[in-house]
C-alpha cells in the first residue's frame, strides 16, 4: 500500500500528485483524499528552522483553509525525527480539482521552505486519508458479532435459543408500546429466529411475555397481559402460537381463533391444544400449491384481524384504497 500511495516512489513521482485507483486497491474503500507537504528541520541555532517553516506556513495558511472542499489542515511536528507536516484533507471530487490547479499554493510553500537555512528534504505526497473511528453502536455491533461467532463455535443451539430469546423479549417491548398507542388488547405480528421450528417461536412468545423491568436501560419482555397471534416461517413449513391471556379467555378462544385462521389449508396441523392459554400449528410448504411459508404471513395476519374485528376487539378496516395494518420485522427495525 506505502508503494501504491507513492511514499517508495521518489519525489519525480510524487510530484506528479499520483492517486491510486479502485482498482489498484481493491481491498481498500475510501473517500477522501490529502496532500502532505513535509520537511525536516534541524535543532541549530534553538529550533530557528523548525520557527521560519511555521512562519511559512501562517503566510499561505488563509489560502490553504479556503480551497474548495477542504475537510481539514493539519500540522504535525515531531521532535525525535525532526519533521515539520502540513496534511490538507479533501474529498475525492474536490481533490481531483485542487489537483487540477496544482495544489496551489503548493510550489509558493515547498520553495519557501526550501529558503530557510537548516530544511531538508522538502517533498510532497498524496495518499488517501478517512476516519475510522467506530461509533460505540457500532462498538456494540462488532461485539455482537464477535460474540455470536464465538457462540456459534462452541455450542450452536445454545447460541439459538438466546437469539430466539432476545428476539421475543424486543419484540414483546414493542409490541406493548404498538398496543399501548392503539389502544388494542390483542396483537398479530411474525418474528425471525425460531425459523418455523414451533417450540422455538413458543420459546420466543414466552420471552415476549416476560415480566419487564422497569429499570433495565435494555427493557424486554412486558406484554403478557396482550392477546397475540405470532408467526414465524421457514423453509419447510409455518409455525403458529397463540396465546390469549386469562383475564382475555371469555372474549377470545385460543384455539377457534387459531382454527379459523388456519382452517383452509389442507397442510395445516395443530399441533398443541390451549395449554396455559397457548395454542400452536403449522402449515406445511406445498410449492405446488403454491404454499410457501414466507408468503402466508401477510394473508393469515389479515385474517387473524379479521377474526378480531368480527367480535370488536380490532379496529375497523383503512379507508377504502389503503392496507391494511400488518406488524413484522420491517415494523420494529431494533429487533433486526
Amino acid at each position: 500500500v506505502r508503494a501504491l500511495l507513492g511514499r517508495d516512489q521518489g519525489p519525480e513521482f510524487i510530484s506528479q500528485g499520483h492517486r491510486p485507483s479502485a482498482a489498484e486497491m481493491p481491498f481498500v474503500t475510501f473517500h477522501n483524499l490529502a496532500r502532505e507537504w513535509r520537511c525536516r528541520w534541524s535543532e541549530d541555532s534553538d529550533n530557528a528552522s523548525l520557527m521560519a517553516a511555521q512562519t511559512k506556513l501562517n503566510e499561505v495558511l488563509d489560502e490553504v483553509s479556503c480551497v474548495d472542499g477542504v475537510i481539514s489542515v493539519q500540522r504535525i511536528v515531531c521532535g525525535a525525527c525532526h519533521e515539520f507536516k502540513v496534511i490538507t484533507k479533501l474529498t475525492e471530487k474536490a481533490f481531483k480539482d485542487w489537483e487540477e490547479a496544482a495544489f496551489a499554493p503548493e510550489v509558493r510553500f515547498l520553495d519557501s521552505l526550501r529558503s530557510v537555512p537548516g530544511v531538508t528534504g522538502v517533498e510532497a505526497q498524496t495518499y488517501t486519508l478517512e476516519d475510522v473511528k467506530l461509533s460505540k453502536r457500532e462498538v456494540r455491533k462488532l461485539h455482537e458479532y464477535k460474540e455470536r461467532d464465538e457462540k456459534l463455535s462452541h455450542d450452536p443451539v445454545e447460541f439459538k435459543h438466546k437469539r430466539v430469546k432476545q428476539e421475543g423479549g424486543k419484540r414483546g417491548v414493542e409490541i406493548e408500546s404498538a398496543a399501548d398507542v392503539g389502544a388494542l388488547h390483542f396483537f398479530c405480528t411474525w418474528v425471525s429466529e425460531p425459523d418455523g421450528d414451533v417450540d422455538l417461536l413458543e420459546e420466543s412468545v414466552h420471552a415476549m411475555n416476560a415480566k419487564s423491568d422497569l429499570a433495565d436501560l435494555e427493557r424486554k419482555g412486558g406484554s403478557d397481559h396482550i392477546g397475540k397471534m405470532v408467526f414465524s416461517a421457514g423453509r419447510d413449513q409455518l409455525a403458529i402460537v397463540v396465546y390469549v391471556p386469562k383475564h382475555r379467555r371469555e372474549e377470545v378462544d385460543g384455539d377457534e381463533w387459531l382454527q379459523a385462521v388456519i382452517g383452509k389449508y389442507s397442510g395445516a396441523t395443530i399441533v398443541k391444544q390451549h395449554d396455559g392459554g397457548m395454542c400452536a400449528a403449522t402449515i406445511l410448504a406445498d410449492p405446488d400449491k403454491d404454499i410457501v411459508p414466507v408468503r402466508l404471513r401477510v394473508p393469515l395476519i389479515r385474517a387473524a384481524n379479521e377474526f378480531l374485528r368480527a367480535r370488536g376487539l380490532f379496529p375497523q378496516e383503512t379507508p377504502e384504497g389503503e392496507e391494511d395494518v400488518v406488524y413484522g420485522d420491517d415494523d420494529f427495525p431494533a429487533s433486526a
